[in-house]
C-alpha cells in the first residue's frame, strides 16, 4: 500500500467515525419511531418509495448531527475520557473538513425531499433547525436532552405529512410519547458523563434532576408508554398487539432500572444502549396490529 494509499484510508475511516457510522445506536433511535409513524399514518400499507426515502433520511441527518455536534464540542470533548479520542478533537480531522461533511450530508438529506410531498419539505426545515441548535444548548440550558428528544421526533410529522395525512392529534401523541422516551434514555446516557460535565461546566438533565435523576428517568418512561397507547388507542391499534408490545417495553423499563438505579456509569450506558429493543418492540406491536 503507497503512501497515498494509506492517507486516503486512514482519512476515510476518520470520517466514517466522524459520522458515527461505526455506532448506529443513535440512527436506530431515530429510525423506529419513523417507522412506527409511517406504519401508523399509513394504515400499515407505506409506500415503497416512501420508506426508502423516511430511511435514507433518517441515517443521513443523524450523521449529519453527529457532525455538528463533534464540531461544536471540539475543545469540550478534548476533557472528556469517553470522548477526547474522536476525529476531530484527536486532530485526524480539521473544523473546515467537519463542516464539510456537514453541508454534503445536509444536501443528501434535502434531495431526498424531492420525492416526497411539499408539505414534508417545509416540515423539514425544522428538523434542520433543530439539528444545528442542539449542540449548542447543553452551554445555555440544563434541558440539551429536551431539544434532542423534538429532534429526534421530528420525523414523526414528517412521516405523517409524507402519507398525506394531516398532523392530527394521534401524530402529535406518538411525537410526545417519542420526546419523553428520548430525554429518559439519553440522561441515563448523561449520568455517563456526569462528573466530567460538572468540571467543565456542561449541562444536562443528568446534571438537572441531581439525586432524583432515576425517578425523573422512571417517570419519562412511564410516561411515553402511557402517550404511545393513547395514540395507538385513537387509530385502534392497541390490542391485542399493542397492549402486548407495550407490557413487554414496561418490563424492559423495569430490566433498566435494576441496572441504573445504583447510577454505575458502564451499567448507565449500557441500559442506554438496550433502548434499541424499545424501538423495536414498539414498532413490531404496531406492525402486527395494522397486518
Amino acid at each position: 500500500m503507497t503512501i497515498s494509499q494509506q492517507y486516503l484510508k486512514q482519512k476515510l475511516s476518520a470520517y466514517y467515525r466522524l459520522c458515527r457510522f461505526d455506532k448506529p445506536i443513535g440512527t436506530e433511535l431515530v429510525l423506529w419511531p419513523t417507522l412506527w409513524a409511517l406504519w401508523v399514518a399509513s394504515n400499515g400499507l407505506p409506500d415503497t418509495k416512501i420508506l426508502l426515502v423516511m430511511i435514507l433520511g433518517a441515517i443521513f441527518m443523524r450523521a449529519a448531527g453527529c457532525v455538528i455536534n463533534d464540531f461544536a464540542d471540539r475543545k469540550v470533548d478534548l476533557h472528556v475520557e469517553r470522548t477526547k479520542h474522536r476525529p476531530l478533537t484527536a486532530g485526524e480531522i480539521s473544523s473546515k473538513e467537519a463542516l464539510i461533511v456537514f453541508f454534503i450530508l445536509i444536501g443528501v438529506s434535502a434531495s431526498l425531499l424531492f420525492f416526497l410531498p411539499i408539505a414534508t419539505f417545509y416540515c423539514a426545515f425544522g428538523a434542520l433547525f433543530l439539528a444545528c441548535i442542539y449542540p449548542f444548548m447543553k452551554r445555555y440550558t440544563h434541558l440539551p436532552q429536551v431539544v434532542l428528544g423534538a429532534a429526534f421526533s421530528w420525523a414523526i410529522p414528517m412521516a405523517f405529512t409524507a402519507v398525506g395525512r394531516p398532523i392530527d392529534f394521534t401524530c402529535v401523541l406518538l411525537y410526545m410519547g417519542n420526546l419523553a422516551w428520548t430525554v429518559a434514555y439519553d440522561t441515563q446516557y448523561a449520568i455517563t458523563d456526569r462528573e466530567d460535565d460538572l468540571k467543565i461546566g456542561v449541562k444536562s438533565t443528568a446534571i438537572l434532576f441531581g439525586r432524583f435523576d432515576i425517578l425523573a428517568i422512571v417517570i419519562l418512561q412511564c410516561s411515553s408508554v402511557l402517550l404511545v397507547a393513547w395514540a395507538m388507542y385513537r387509530d385502534d391499534i392497541l390490542h391485542p398487539y399493542g397492549t402486548i408490545a407495550l407490557s413487554v417495553v414496561l418490563v424492559d423499563f423495569f430490566y433498566q432500572w435494576l441496572n441504573i438505579r445504583h447510577r454505575n456509569p458502564q451499567q448507565c450506558f449500557k441500559m442506554f444502549l438496550h433502548n434499541r429493543w424499545v424501538g423495536v418492540i414498539i414498532f413490531i406491536g404496531i406492525f402486527f396490529s395494522l397486518l
